[in-house]
């Protein structure tokens, strides 16, 4: 399928719509956890992928890289980081001693049960004050019928 050059120049304008939306809910998102939890938008998310995982099934750690899309090396920072926290507990797999398994601890899981209402907060009122400028109303309309 080819595009006319302003069919691309219009798909490049939005991809930067939504590239600039991002980094709004984001840079508010992250203001708000920080501010009252002590945690970033990648710690959060982070947390909240590890505690998705039922008992008994783990994530390695390429998985949960590309689920809070940061670099092997990266997440296995920020999993050191809220380990020092006391937020999450690395373990080793009975099954196979090379695998490494990162939960969530008791503390980890409280952090984000408080959090979770911070971030849907901050999410919902960004959101709101975009839907209210042209160039962004489309991206949370879109956003909206697939939540």
């Amino acid at each position: 399928m080819s595009t006319t050059p302003l069919a691309g120049t219009e798909l490049a304008q939005q991809w930067c719509a939504l590239s600039a939306l991002h980094e709004r809910i984001a840079g508010r998102i992250e203001k708000r956890l920080q501010a009252e939890h002590d945690l970033s938008v990648r710690e959060f998310s982070l947390l909240t992928v590890l505690s998705r995982q039922s008992e008994g099934r783990h994530l390695q750690m390429r998985q949960v890289a590309e689920a809070v899309v940061l670099s092997q090396s990266a997440t296995t920072r920020l999993v050191a980081r809220l380990e020092d926290r006391g937020l999450l507990a690395r373990t080793i797999c009975k099954s196979d001693r090379r695998g490494i398994y990162t939960d969530v601890t008791a503390s980890g899981a409280a952090l984000l049960q408080a959090a979770r209402p911070t971030h849907d907060r901050a999410l919902e009122e960004a959101l709101a004050e975009a839907e209210g400028e042209p160039e962004y109303a489309p991206l949370v309309e879109a956003l909206r019928k697939i939540l």
